[in-house]
């Protein structure tokens, strides 16, 4: 199925999943350049480093099985495999870059808002009922798949 199709579909875990993994690339790329601050945001930005990591594990589950891990990281990950516990995961690592800002307000801030709306987005998809799909551009299964065996 076509991207702009899974756009189209109005499943929130899609668009929850394309929201984190434009969370990859702020929490990379934001955590690199807030490193330089010589204050404790340093450790924040670590983590939103860490962050930016972690999500792409999640958010990509080709990596799984392509990369060296552990058992206990790829169990770690596949806990995050339905809406519900993807938002909590998303909720909890936006918090953390909020609480960067007690520290001093950086461009930590924009990472944590995304993260909120991804996290927001894989909470509409478990109270909407929908069940968790990964987009077939990144490796899931995809709309098409779902469709086709709810028409079976």
């Amino acid at each position: 199925m076509a991207f702009t199709d899974e756009f189209k579909s109005y499943n929130f875990s899609i668009y929850g999943q394309w929201l984190g993994v434009l969370s990859i690339f702020l929490c990379i790329a934001l955590g690199i350049a807030n490193i330089f601050h010589a204050s404790l945001v340093i450790i924040f930005s670590i983590i939103c480093i860490v962050e930016g990591l972690v999500i792409f594990f999640v958010e990509i589950p080709f990596f799984l099985k392509i990369c060296p891990l552990t058992d206990r990281f790829t169990f770690f990950i596949k806990t995050f495999n339905n809406n519900l516990p993807r938002a909590g995961f998303y909720l909890a690592m936006a918090l953390i870059q909020y609480f960067s800002c007690f520290v001093q307000v950086t461009s930590l801030l924009v990472p944590a808002i995304f993260l909120t709306f991804a996290s927001i987005s894989y909470a509409c998809a478990a109270i909407k009922h929908q069940e968790f799909t990964a987009s077939s551009t990144l490796g899931g299964t995809g709309i098409a798949r779902q469709m086709f065996t709810s028409q079976v």
